[in-house]
């Protein structure tokens, strides 16, 4: 089967992946040089802490194998299986996690209320006061950056993968796509994994799409001058992810202004060459900002400075992005029919990262791959 696939971003190169290892000759055109969205201004993590129980918590966890399995055949991804500690400095935090600890699901999670000294003794970097940590196990990371790239490489070593960047596809026919370049792209099968972008042909053959786009802010630092061994978020990742959302919490312990304004939380993974990704805010409502605010950075600064018991190194980048996410909050993905020979696969929010690899195989099993 040949199997056109539109769109560079993590999504797409991971159904590109099911579709090689299925056997099938693939196509991926990215109408950019390289992946430019959401794929590549993440923190790489792949969180199975968070996740709602049930299909949503099914889908992370077969991902998160499927990403070390992918892992061990492509080193360039830097997937490691570092897990997370959630830093909690309140009562009230606590009693959050404690529930979450004692859930049902919660094994499977990987969950454990540690004690400061054990939450030390797992990652000796958060020397600042707090008063308990829930380590979660099962979460792990990758690079974002180089995802996508090594990924790419060993698709090509099958000798059934292309990659066409710069070309963007105008028009969809009954055997494939057409694209700017005036060039056809023969395919039985098209799925378009066009991340935010959601006009274009796009909205010509599929309307209003229940998506909705997200804007964030990130940033990263000059390199830690020790290993963070964890991924680490702080407790307003309960307010955030759908494993915690708490009313008790939010009664207890409001947001502070800028962390309620940005719709904030902490979370901090290293990168490989020691540097820090530190973030997230959250912006729904459009038309979005062109500029990067700096009180979230403060923000975020201050809390991770004081998680370590020490300042941050400094911020040596800083970015925005915008990912796309379903509108129907218990779609783990939005997937539909756009034409008989084409699907369009969009709307993961953020568990994009986490979740690819499994959506990717939904897919293919869902289409016939």
């Amino acid at each position: 089967m040949r199997v056109v696939i539109v769109g560079g971003g993590v999504l797409g190169t991971m159904h590109a992946w099911q579709a090689v290892g299925r056997g099938h000759d693939v196509v991926q055109i990215e109408r950019e040089a390289e992946a430019r969205g959401a794929s590549v201004r993440n923190f790489g993590l792949v969180w199975v802490s968070g996740r709602a129980a049930g299909p949503e918590l099914g889908t992370a966890l077969r991902a998160r194998r499927l990403w070390e399995e992918i892992g061990a055949k492509v080193p360039g991804l830097g997937f490691r299986a570092n897990g997370s500690l959630t830093v909690l400095r309140t009562e009230a935090e606590v009693a959050v996690a404690r529930e979450a600890a004692a859930d049902a699901d919660a094994a499977d999670r990987g969950f454990k209320l540690l004690t400061p000294a054990e939450a030390r003794a797992v990652n000796p970097a958060l020397r600042g006061d707090f008063t308990a940590a829930l380590w979660c196990e099962r979460d792990a990371a990758v690079e974002p950056r180089t995802a996508q790239p090594a990924l790419r490489a060993a698709l090509l070593a099958s000798g059934r993968y292309t990659w066409l960047p710069g070309r963007e596809v105008r028009s969809l026919t009954g055997t494939g796509v057409t694209d700017d370049h005036g060039d056809r792209h023969e395919g039985d099968v098209v799925l378009f994994c066009t991340g935010a972008w959601l006009g274009g042909l796009v909205r010509e053959l599929g309307g209003a799409v229940p998506v909705r786009r997200v804007r964030l802010q990130m940033a990263q630092t000059e390199p830690l001058d020790e290993r963070l061994t964890t991924s680490v978020a702080d407790a307003d990742s309960f307010r955030y992810y759908p494993a915690f959302r708490s009313e008790a919490l939010e009664r207890a312990q409001p947001q502070g202004d800028v962390a309620a304004t940005h719709a904030m939380q902490l979370l901090m993974v290293q990168r490989l060459d020691g540097s820090l990704t530190i973030g997230d805010t959250h912006e729904y409502a459009q038309p979005f900002g062109f500029d990067v605010t700096e009180d979230p950075y403060e923000h975020l600064a201050d809390v991770a400075g004081e998680l370590l018991g020490r300042p941050l190194p400094r911020i040596r980048r800083r970015w925005a992005g915008v990912y796309a996410q379903a509108t129907d909050p218990a779609a783990i993905v939005h997937r539909e029919r756009l034409a008989d020979n084409a699907f369009l696969v969009t709307g993961p929010g953020g568990r994009g990262m986490t979740c690819s690899p499994a959506i990717a195989e939904d897919t293919a099993l869902a289409v016939g791959l």
